[in-house]
């Protein structure tokens, strides 16, 4: 049976500079639904007869940087990260990338791999640039380009009557650059007037972004609409909580108004957007309850999971206690948790 190996490169670490901040959740998500779709077509006699796909995750940490380091190893040979499930039997060249999340990671890793012809699909990488087949012949995504979404929402708050807004959006990134100047185009050609359009990264001097979060606090608008990463929404919302500020009615692009991780922030109430549209995956659900204890240790991201989430250290142990079913209350991780014998704080 011929082996072929592909890369999955996800944002699950939230840290730029050493990739050792807090798992991100939906990232999470994104790498046990690729491992389970990978697994669908191994067992599958149809889709891939007599080819079986290996695979490694890399995590990107939301870093351009790291995400360009990922890209040298996969374009000079393997260098894993982390792996789960069965090691592939023999190395080899990678023959295709699913990946990166952000539109510029995507971009970035794309200057490297392009001239290896190596196809590079994402699942999130949304900027209306990346559908130049000149500049990026070997790219593909199953998710619309941010044109479709920036039409819609300029028509969505024209449909409401709001036509004195501020807008967030112009960042260090082609997902936010590139979305809000579509956004801003499309709302004068349907009459809306813009009191500010400000230009906001995380990776911003401090006082940078409380400028910004002090021109939404001032301002006469009161419908501000973020074009702009999850990452960026976090830290603007965190710093606009700091003072009194008076209610707002949030427009979102679909990274952040789609993550439940938000949810947290009060202030976010009545947030409206588009959203992926969703689908019910047969067996998908089956597959994330179906962890015993031997493959949660097996796997780095799982124990680190596991570990940040009851702030322990798992130790592995022949003997184990019995397997509980854990659903946080944002619904936005379910997974099987097991104890092992010996759980020290």
């Amino acid at each position: 049976m011929e082996m072929s190996l592909i890369g999955l490169i996800l944002s699950i670490g939230l840290c730029e500079l050493n990739c050792a901040g807090s798992i991100y959740s939906r990232g999470l998500r994104f790498s046990r639904a690729k491992v389970f779709a990978i697994e669908q077509i191994n067992n599958s006699t149809e889709l891939l007869p007599g080819i079986k796909l290996g695979y490694e995750i890399y995590d990107s940490c939301d870093s351009v940087s790291v995400a360009v380091h990922v890209a040298f190893q996969l374009s000079g040979g393997l260098d894993p990260v982390f792996n789960t499930g069965d090691k592939c039997s023999k190395s080899g060249m990678v023959m295709g990338i699913v990946g990166a999340s952000g539109s510029t990671s995507t971009i970035s890793m794309l200057r490297i791999i392009g001239p290896f012809n190596i196809p590079q699909v994402s699942h999130f990488a949304t900027c209306a640039c990346l559908s130049d087949k000149q500049q990026y012949p070997s790219f593909f995504r199953t998710i619309p380009s941010d044109q479709f979404q920036a039409d819609a929402l300029a028509k969505l708050v024209k449909h409401f009557g709001w036509t004195w807004i501020g807008a967030v959006g112009r960042s260090d990134s082609d997902y936010g650059n590139n979305g809000m100047a579509s956004f801003l185009h499309a709302a004068r050609k349907e009459g809306i007037c813009v009191e500010y359009s400000e230009s906001f990264s995380r990776t911003h001097p401090h006082s940078r972004i409380q400028r910004v979060a002090d021109v939404i606090r001032r301002s006469t608008a009161k419908v501000v609409v973020a074009f702009i990463p999850t990452g960026d929404m976090r830290i603007l919302l965190e710093e606009l909580s700091r003072k009194p500020s008076p209610p707002h009615q949030w427009i979102g692009s679909e990274a952040w108004v789609t993550d439940r991780d938000m949810l947290r922030f009060s202030s976010l109430a009545g947030a409206i957007g588009f959203g992926i549209e969703k689908s019910l995956i047969p067996g998908l659900k089956d597959f994330l309850l179906d962890l015993s204890p031997s493959k949660v240790a097996e796997s780095t991201l799982l124990t680190m999971f596991w570990e940040e989430a009851f702030n322990c250290r798992l130790v592995k142990s022949e003997k184990v206690l019995p397997i509980l079913n854990i659903y946080d209350t944002h619904g936005s991780v379910l997974i099987v948790l097991v104890f092992f014998h010996f759980l020290s704080k």
